[in-house]
């Protein structure tokens, strides 16, 4: 079982505390009577997908020894314009870098989270379009 607690500090900020011990500051935007001075709820919810997704990749990649010198993934999302507003498509680009990497085993760790391992991912895609695109040493593909 997952745990925590949200707790009001003042203003519209609030400290999101895991059951694993670990803390985040989230608020609002000025322009809803925020402070600016953590992210979004929802940014977090955007993180959150690339973290699980780049955990199981990181992961599978080391298994299939792909020699990767840096990965990274870039989020955007849309959102629904009417309350409540939800992700309705999320882009995610995988970005891997190495001398000696095979797109083949780098499209197959993507693939492998999106389809079998990632919770967030199976959570989000039943609102939100997710499209996949892997670029691997400059060179992009959607999946």
């Amino acid at each position: 079982m997952l745990s925590g607690s949200v707790t009001w500090t003042e203003g519209m900020a609030v400290i999101g505390a895991s059951g694993s011990g670990h803390e985040v500051l989230m608020d609002a935007a000025p322009a809803v009577g925020g402070e600016d001075r953590g992210a979004r709820p929802k940014e977090l919810t955007l993180l959150s997908l690339g973290g699980c997704t780049a955990l199981d990749v990181i992961s599978i990649m080391r298994k299939m020894q792909v020699p990767f010198e840096s990965f990274r993934i870039d989020l955007e999302a849309d959102t629904s314009e009417a309350h409540p507003s939800v992700f309705t498509e999320i882009r995610l680009v995988y970005k891997t870098e190495g001398e000696g990497v095979q797109r083949e085993k780098v499209d197959r760790a993507i693939q492998l989270s999106q389809e079998r391992y990632c919770g967030v991912t199976h959570m989000l895609n039943k609102t939100a379009k997710i499209v996949v695109i892997s670029e691997v040493n400059g060179e992009r593909k959607e999946l």
